[in-house]
C-alpha cells in the first residue's frame, strides 16, 4: 500500500470527480457520490487504522485548462502527501459535441499541461496516482473512444515516465463492456452509474495495493 497513517490524498478531476461533493472542499459525509467516497470506504475497509484523509476538489465541466488555472488553490494550498488525477474526459468530448465553440483540449496542449502540473507539483508531495480517461464504448473504431484512447496513452506514458503509479480506467470498462452494454453502465457513455464508479474505485485500489 502506497499510504501511510494518518497522511492526506487529493482527488481531483471533472463531473466524474466532482459527483456532488461538497464546497469548497469535499471530504467526509461531502465526499460526493462517486468513485472517491467509493475509494475512501474500501481504505477504510482494507485497514481501518489508516486514518487517511481524502478530500475531494473534482469540478464539473473541467478540462485540463481548468485545473491549471485553479492548481494553486485546490491543489498546492491544500498540501496534500499524496494526490490523483483524472482529467481528459471534457478535452476530448467537447471536441466532438461542440466543435465550433472550442471547448476542446488538443493532445499536444493535454499533454503539455498535465506534464507541466505533475513536474510542478511532484517536488512537492509524497506521490501522485494518474488516471487515464474513458469513454464506455466498446468500439474502439468510434471516433471519440479512439480520440479518447489517445489521451489515455498519454496519461500511460507520463506515469512511467515519471514512474508514477496508473490507473487504467478505460481497461476497466473494456471488461465490464465484455458483458455489459454500455447503457448499463452510463447512459451517455460518460457519467458512470454506481456500478461504473465501483469498477473505477476497485481499480485505483488495485493500482495503490500493488505499489510497495
Amino acid at each position: 500500500m502506497l499510504f501511510k497513517h494518518n497522511q492526506k490524498l487529493l482527488m481531483i478531476g471533472d463531473s466524474i470527480t466532482d459527483c456532488g461533493r461538497s464546497r469548497p472542499i469535499g471530504e467526509g459525509a461531502g465526499l460526493g457520490n462517486g468513485y472517491v467516497s467509493h475509494v475512501e470506504a474500501l481504505l477504510t475497509v482494507q485497514d481501518p487504522s489508516l486514518r487517511l484523509r481524502v478530500i475531494n476538489v473534482g469540478t464539473s465541466g473541467n478540462t485540463v485548462r481548468d485545473l491549471d488555472e485553479r492548481w494553486q488553490t485546490d491543489v498546492l494550498d491544500q498540501k496534500p502527501d499524496w494526490m490523483s488525477i483524472m482529467i481528459g474526459t471534457n478535452d476530448v468530448w467537447r471536441q466532438f459535441d461542440s466543435p465550433k465553440q472550442g471547448g476542446g483540449v488538443d493532445l499536444d496542449e493535454y499533454r503539455t499541461t498535465l506534464t507541466r502540473l505533475v513536474d510542478q507539483t511532484l517536488p512537492l508531495i509524497k506521490g501522485m496516482i494518474l488516471m487515464t480517461p474513458f469513454y464506455i464504448e466498446p468500439l474502439q473504431t468510434d471516433a471519440m473512444r479512439a480520440r479518447m484512447d489517445e489521451y489515455g496513452q498519454s496519461v500511460k506514458s507520463l506515469a512511467k515516465a515519471k514512474s508514477l503509479p496508473v490507473v487504467d480506467t478505460q481497461e476497466a470498462f473494456n471488461k465490464l463492456l465484455a458483458h455489459c452494454y454500455s447503457a448499463e453502465i452510463a447512459w451517455d457513455r460518460v457519467h458512470p452509474n454506481q456500478i461504473g464508479h465501483m469498477a473505477i474505485a476497485q481499480a485505483f485500489m488495485t493500482a495503490v495495493s500493488a505499489q510497495l
